[in-house]
């Protein structure tokens, strides 16, 4: 038996339930059995989103990057994304130099995707409930505070579309571990060691690949 089919054993539940249904656009994302929450869940990449019409979380782990967690309260089905880029309308000419290049308009797309998808799904503008966690300064070495930029940028975004923010965990020097619960909307957040230099290391390399593939949703860093 090889590593690959242990790890895909490993991660059904205990009475051999079959993964919820999910939308086609999500195949891609890595979902398994939480045996802490005692459900499945997503795990999400950054350039990655996932919205969830079933009983499961959606996990991440964030350091500059920032996700929004929204969901419809009368449905109860409801997302996360995680972008690192943010709304940018220099038109090539951005401020953060050559590594965000094309692709500064991320967060945007981020944002619009996970929220048009939920609204597909029959969810209501006005029924939306957003929670804001992450930006925190991972790249202390960085002239430019990534999270900063991002954390602006999100929340211009919510302002000027009129959304409502229940809560937030935005800023200082932490990566976060997110898990966020669609269905009810509980969301936990669990601050990691302000140094983690894998992780910085891995953010430059994410930001690097950008810069010659700027359409990102396909880059790993987690």
């Amino acid at each position: 038996m090889d590593s690959s089919t242990t790890l895909r054993r490993l991660r059904t539940a205990p009475d051999n339930r079959p993964l919820p249904a999910t939308l086609p656009q999500f195949a891609h994302v890595t979902r398994y059995w939480d045996t802490h929450h005692q459900c499945f869940a997503a795990r999400l990449l950054p350039g990655e989103y996932y919205v969830s019409t079933a009983h499961e979380v959606i996990a991440t782990v964030l350091g500059s990057c920032v996700s929004a967690c929204i969901r419809d309260v009368s449905m109860g089905v409801g997302g996360m994304n995680h972008f690192m880029l943010p709304l940018d309308g220099s038109q090539g000419t951005s401020a953060w130099g050559a590594a965000v290049s094309a692709a500064t308009r991320y967060g945007n797309v981020a944002m619009e995707r996970l929220i048009n998808d939920i609204l597909k799904l029959g969810g209501r503008r006005e029924n939306l409930e957003l929670k804001l966690v992450g930006g925190g300064r991972v790249l202390a070495a960085m002239s430019t505070d990534i999270g900063a930029r991002n954390i602006d940028f999100v929340r211009q975004y919510v302002k000027d579309e009129g959304f409502n923010v229940v809560a937030e965990d935005l800023g200082d020097i932490y990566p976060r571990k997110v898990v966020y619960f669609p269905d009810s909307g509980l969301i936990r957040v669990k601050r990691l060691a302000a140094v983690d230099q894998s992780l910085a290391d891995r953010e430059r390399n994410y930001l690097n690949e950008l810069d010659s593939k700027p359409i990102a949703g396909e880059v790993e860093l987690f």
